[in-house]
């Protein structure tokens, strides 16, 4: 049998405070946003649905795809994996914040060029995933590709496919999205 409260109503659950919500604050393209979310809401669905940012895509919403991802704090990770409140005061940059239109970030544009896409539904995970992976290679952060650990891991093929093999294209336009990261990276050096 159920225990009532002293009203006669059953006593609140979890689930009930998870529903009433939790304040998050976090900046995402360069604008504060405070929102009150379900505590079991994902990063991925705050900004789809809460801020209304549907550039990031939700994939496979198991983390297998990288269609979700997105900078935090300058790191990539798969939206879908994590809860937003977990980013209180985080800086999170979207597709929609790297360019306009009218003036596209350098990968974004280099994409364009290269036609590093097809259908374009991983293409916002590409890129965001494509700018990170140039900074981590700046910051001499080695991969499971990096043949030596202790020195600065350079752009190879090989280095750039491993960095890359979370973002999966069902269209393969692969060799393109290569070569857009790689103009970058050699513009940017």
């Amino acid at each position: 049998m159920i225990g009532l409260g002293s009203g006669g109503e059953a006593p609140a659950t979890s689930s009930d405070a998870a529903r009433r919500g939790f304040d998050v604050s976090f900046e995402v393209n360069g604008e504060p946003l405070n929102f009150r979310l379900d505590t079991r809401t994902t990063l991925l669905d705050a900004l789809r649905e809460h801020a209304h940012l549907t550039g990031t895509k939700k994939g496979c919403d198991h983390g297998q795809c990288g269609a979700c991802t997105v900078i935090v704090n300058g790191v990539r990770i798969n939206s879908c994996l994590t809860l937003a409140v977990m980013h209180e005061g985080d800086k999170i940059t979207t597709i929609e914040g790297l360019g306009e239109p009218d003036h596209l970030h350098p990968m974004q544009a280099a994409f364009v060029e290269h036609d590093g896409y097809q259908c374009g539904y991983c293409t916002p995970g590409q890129i965001c995933s494509a700018v990170a992976v140039l900074e981590e290679i700046k910051a001499g952060i080695p991969s499971h590709a990096s043949v030596d650990l202790t020195s600065h891991p350079e752009l190879t093929n090989a280095e750039l496919r491993e960095r890359m093999s979370g973002n999966i294209c069902r269209c393969g336009a692969y060799s393109n999205i290569a070569d857009a990261i790689a103009q970058v990276a050699e513009s940017s050096t």
